[in-house]
């Protein structure tokens, strides 16, 4: 009896360490990957962060006030990604936000185009700008490590301020993935359609080579949150892009739309 109850306390000893390996192991593969929120990106040395990690209970409209959206942006996350154990870029000075962007206010390329988009990959930003002119800037969430955004000069050619998936759903169901106000930019050879649209905002690049924009609006329809949309870059940027076309909420083909200029990072 004496050497069973030594050895059942030796195995719940083991069995303890060992989950608490286990949850020490899980914790640290989640802040790791928290932590990856952080990253910089070639713009930000402009201003001065800490990277810390979002409290229980805290959002950024608590956090940063009125300076909330600019917060956003400079981490490239929506809303409904900001949450509690998530580790993201924290101004020392806020203010220092107003305005922030990592693209150049004038751009001479673009000096002979009435619209032309810019988007630099290494910033996760995209510009509209005028005669070469910033007009606005917007974050990104660009294609992933294995299906990259492709890189070039490319007009938009299409348009569809209700265009949805027909290879993705939202994750769980079998709803086609929204791609509300969409701008395509290009078809590749094997007949696949790159488009700039709304969707989720992680902090990085995660799309299957599409450029994603804010749109709360969609996210409020598919997934309940949050309760007043206010991120609408996505629909922004589709009546600058189309003006002075009136949506009618179907597919139409553009002829010399606004010219996309991706590069993989602006020297």
């Amino acid at each position: 009896m004496q050497k069973l109850k030594i050895k059942a306390g030796f195995f719940l000893s083991w069995l303890a360490t060992f989950l608490f390996l286990l949850s020490s192991f899980s914790a640290g593969a989640s802040d790791a990957a928290a932590r990856s929120l952080c990253k910089t990106y070639p713009g930000d040395s402009s201003v001065e962060w800490e990277c810390r990690r979002m409290g229980r209970g805290e959002t950024l409209e608590k956090l940063f006030g009125e300076r909330w959206q600019d917060v956003v942006r400079f981490n490239r996350i929506d809303r409904r990604h900001a949450h509690a154990g998530v580790y993201l870029k924290f101004p020392k000075r806020p203010d220092d936000l107003r305005d922030y962007t990592p693209l150049p206010r004038y751009y001479e390329p673009a000096s002979t185009e009435n619209k032309f988009i810019l988007i630099d990959l290494s910033e996760q930003f995209l510009g509209a700008y005028e005669h070469g002119q910033l007009v606005f800037s917007l974050p990104v969430s660009s294609g992933k490590r294995d299906n990259r955004t492709p890189a070039g000069r490319f007009r938009v050619n299409a348009f569809n301020s209700r265009h949805q998936s027909s290879i993705y759903f939202v994750k769980n169901s079998d709803m086609p993935y929204p791609m509300h106000y969409g701008l395509r930019f290009y078809v590749d050879g094997n007949g696949v359609s790159y488009w700039i649209h709304g969707r989720d905002m992680p902090g990085y690049p995660v799309s299957h080579g599409c450029v994603g924009l804010y749109d709360e609006e969609m996210q409020k329809e598919v997934y309940g949150f949050p309760r007043v949309p206010q991120l609408t870059d996505a629909r922004k940027l589709f009546e600058w892009a189309v003006s002075p076309f009136v949506d009618d909420k179907k597919f139409h083909v553009m002829e010399k739309g606004p010219v996309v200029w991706v590069v993989e990072r602006l020297k």
